[in-house]
């Protein structure tokens, strides 16, 4: 199974949202679609702002 898919069909659209949302907060622009031009660093600034997000989440949720 590759990396990419989401376990759960109905959710594409959230964390597509949510992808976005962790893009902008980082002041990464990104199109609907392809974003293959993006340089490593801009994707993974995006990717660690959506971890970040989600652990505080998490810990929001066990106190």
């Amino acid at each position: 199974m590759s990396r990419s898919n989401i376990v759960v069909p109905a959710a594409k659209e959230a964390m597509n949202k949510f992808k976005m949302e962790a893009a902008n907060e980082v002041g990464v622009t990104l199109k609907q679609g392809y974003n293959g031009d993006l340089t490593s660093k801009q994707a993974g600034s995006i990717g660690g702002q959506m971890v970040k997000k989600m652990i505080e989440s998490y810990e929001n949720s066990v106190k």
